[in-house]
C-alpha cells in the first residue's frame, strides 16, 4: 500500500446491515460513535439500511424489506393506481 496517501483513521470498521443484522468488517475511514465487538476484538459499527447481503438486486428477491417498512407501505397504498395506468 502507498504511504501517507490514507486519512489517518483507516482502519476495520464493522458495517451492519439493520435489515437482516448481517455484519462484514472492511478497511474504511468512516466516523461513528458506535462500537461492537466481534471475536473478542471492538470495532467502529456503521449501520447500513440496506447492503449487498439484503438488496433485491443481489439476493434474486422481489420484495424490497427496509427497516421502517417504507416502500411496502407504499406499494401497498398506490399499487392499484400502477395497475390501472398499464390498462
Amino acid at each position: 500500500m502507498k504511504q501517507g496517501i490514507h486519512p489517518e483513521n483507516y482502519r476495520p470498521v464493522a458495517f451492519t446491515d439493520m435489515s437482516n443484522n448481517e455484519t462484514f468488517i472492511v478497511r474504511s475511514a468512516a466516523t461513528t460513535k458506535d462500537t461492537i465487538e466481534i471475536d473478542g476484538e471492538t470495532y467502529p459499527q456503521v449501520k447500513l439500511e440496506i447492503s449487498s447481503s439484503s438488496h433485491p438486486f443481489y439476493t434474486g428477491k422481489m420484495k424490497l424489506v427496509d427497516t421502517a417498512g417504507r416502500v411496502d407501505k407504499f406499494m401497498n397504498r398506490y399499487s392499484k393506481h400502477f395497475e390501472n395506468r398499464k390498462k
